[in-house]
């Protein structure tokens, strides 16, 4: 094996030489430039939540901030937008019921859905 070539797959440059700087920019050039599909790293709603289907009925926990202040309608319509972000599938969302704690606060929304 070429000296050369053992001496950058076992990192053997001393720190401050341009070898071991050209390492370290490749490094980073690699950490912020390769694009997310790459790694099939895709951004998700962690704030919907898939839960298991009842009678052929998807359900989802949605968090109360994303749909907070809406009426009815705009309700079901920001439902509808954010499971297609979440699932990547058109489903239509049939019902919404708040969930309350102890102290008659929402803790969040249950929405009902067919695909």
């Amino acid at each position: 094996m070429d000296i050369s070539l053992r001496k950058f797959l076992f990192w053997e440059y001393p720190r401050a030489s341009w070898q071991y700087d050209v390492m370290v920019g490749l490094i980073l050039a690699f950490i912020f430039f390769a694009p997310r599909e790459l790694f099939r790293d895709q951004p998700r709603a962690s704030s919907v939540v898939m839960l298991p289907a009842a009678g052929g009925i998807a359900q989802f926990w949605i968090e109360p901030d994303l749909v907070a202040g809406l009426d009815e309608a705009q309700r079901f319509a920001r439902a509808n937008e954010l499971l297609k972000k979440r699932t990547g599938k058109h489903h239509r969302v049939t019902r919404i019921e708040p969930i309350f704690d102890s102290e008659q606060d929402i803790r969040g929304y249950l929405a009902y859905a067919t695909e």
